[in-house]
């Protein structure tokens, strides 16, 4: 379980002189840019939230500060029990966090830039090779494991930067935008990977704009716009409060509703 309540960041601001109004945007103001303002959520066991919002929401910022990436200025996060701003180092053994960069050693080829993650959390080589094994089965990725990351292509480097995220078989999983920019295939494949978290009760919490993701995945969404929870709940309350069965149309009315 991961639990989120009332998350805030801000940013300090280079000095470039006044704006006008309407080119400021409402978190900008003190010399600061409030880019999460009120965040908050819930993700259970077995559950798959969705993370959504438009560009420049805070999504990312959001998602920085649960991976201990970024600390907040305000809020709590607590994971499996665990106060991630008190004790930040235990809650990173728990949570496997992918960033909007792959982030891989070139020089490595897929499996090492795997095994190299995989030895960072202390995994004996026993365990460690038998989980490369599961992972690169299941995200079809042996028949260029021995390839240097550099060489891969931009699916091949997302689905090593997945394994990469959770060769360590984390109890919480955090996507930011996994299907950014992959083919069909390699993005089916990719969701397919996603759904397999429901069986093993693991709460993963990805964020995306493509709706129908959302819409084939998610149990709970969450919606930020300007920093601050527009909307959360299951699928079926965002058509209700969006007043659309059709979960763009209701997305869009959320927002505006918000603006």
């Amino acid at each position: 379980m991961i639990e989120v309540n009332n998350l805030a960041k801000r940013f300090r601001l280079p000095s470039r002189g006044a704006k006008s109004p309407a080119a400021r945007d409402p978190r900008d103001h003190d010399g600061w840019f409030h880019a999460v303002r009120d965040v908050s959520f819930r993700c259970a066991p077995g559950e798959v939230l969705g993370l959504l919002g438009p560009n420049g929401a805070g999504k990312t910022t959001t998602l920085r500060m649960l991976s201990s990436a970024l600390k907040p200025d305000g809020g709590s996060i607590r994971a499996n029990g665990i106060d991630l701003l008190a004790d930040p180092l235990a809650a990173r053994q728990h949570i496997g966090f992918l960033s909007g960069s792959t982030g891989l050693y070139g020089r490595l080829t897929a499996r090492e830039n795997v095994e190299y993650f995989g030895r960072l959390h202390g995994m004996s080589p026993v365990h460690l090779q038998r989980r490369c094994d599961e992972l690169f089965t299941l995200l079809q990725m042996h028949e260029f494991g021995n390839k240097r990351a550099d060489q891969l292509s931009t699916g091949m480097k997302q689905k090593c930067a997945i394994a990469r995220t959770v060769v360590h078989e984390p109890q919480i999983v955090i996507l930011d935008e996994p299907t950014t920019g992959l083919d069909v295939m390699s993005a089916k494949i990719l969701l397919d990977f996603i759904a397999s978290y429901k069986a093993l009760r693991v709460p993963l919490i990805f964020s995306t704009h493509h709706l129908h993701e959302v819409e084939k995945l998610c149990d709970r969404v969450c919606i930020i716009n300007h920093g601050k929870t527009a909307f959360h709940g299951s699928m079926d309350a965002l058509r209700q409060q969006g007043g659309s069965a059709d979960l763009y149309d209701a997305f869009v009315g959320v927002i505006h509703h918000g603006a």
